[in-house]
């Protein structure tokens, strides 16, 4: 590739369940992203795609093939180290937006810097500034329960990019919202990626945001059957 290889996967296979029950979902996947580059994954339901996202971001793991995030080797990290690893270099975006309920916006957001212990002072710096990128500034002190869905969504994509990860991860997350909230997410979360220099995929059965990233991987059977 003409970029370095930010995620480079090799053979990656994942089965659940053993004997008569088991069930390959990825059979034999390779692919390698570039940094900086903002990918698309698609393929129809049940094809493998959430699973792929989840073993890139070190959520599930796999029972053979390699893959490397980072220029590092994970298969061998323990969890604790996997955790620690997360949460500094990967931000992740879910179709439903798993905000905690009892906090806050702005708390939401400042999570992630939180837990891997920045300055509290620097933390809700950095979360009202990209909350303010989604235009929510008067949404600070709401609670989950207070915002829309597109809201929601809006907030949880600040929480993923707010610790300027390298890497940020996306599961269908306009799979709920209507096409002019699902623009304005994206178009947001890919500016502000940039600026970051972050990489970027995202799942998706919409074509109109693969159309915006730089390169389509489409997935059918658990196996990669076109990138371009």
């Amino acid at each position: 590739m003409e970029k370095s290889a930010i995620i480079k996967a090799d053979g990656i296979e994942k089965v659940y369940g053993t004997g008569r029950n088991a069930l390959r979902v990825l059979k034999g996947v390779s692919l390698s992203i570039g940094e900086g580059e903002i990918v698309s994954i698609m393929g129809p339901s049940g094809a493998g795609k959430s699973t792929l996202l989840n073993v890139m971001g070190c959520l599930d793991g796999f029972q053979s093939g390699s893959l490397s995030v980072l220029g590092r080797e994970l298969s061998g990290l323990s969890v604790e180290d996997l955790s620690m690893f997360r949460n500094r270099h990967i931000g992740f975006v879910f179709q439903l937006h798993n905000l905690l309920p009892d906090f806050t916006a702005l708390e939401n957001v400042m999570m992630p810097m939180l837990i891997r212990r920045d300055r509290r002072q620097a933390a809700r710096a950095a979360a009202i500034s990209v909350i303010e990128r989604f235009g929510m500034e008067d949404r600070l002190d709401h609670r989950p329960g207070e915002l829309s869905g597109g809201e929601c969504q809006r907030i949880a994509v600040a929480r993923a990019i707010v610790g300027r990860p390298d890497i940020i991860l996306a599961d269908e997350p306009t799979g709920s919202l209507d096409s002019e909230n699902s623009r304005v997410l994206m178009n947001t979360l890919f500016e502000l990626g940039r600026e970051n220099g972050a990489t970027i995929v995202v799942v998706t059965h919409d074509a109109g945001i693969a159309s915006i990233t730089g390169r389509t991987i489409t997935i059918v059977d658990g196996s990669i059957t076109e990138t371009q």
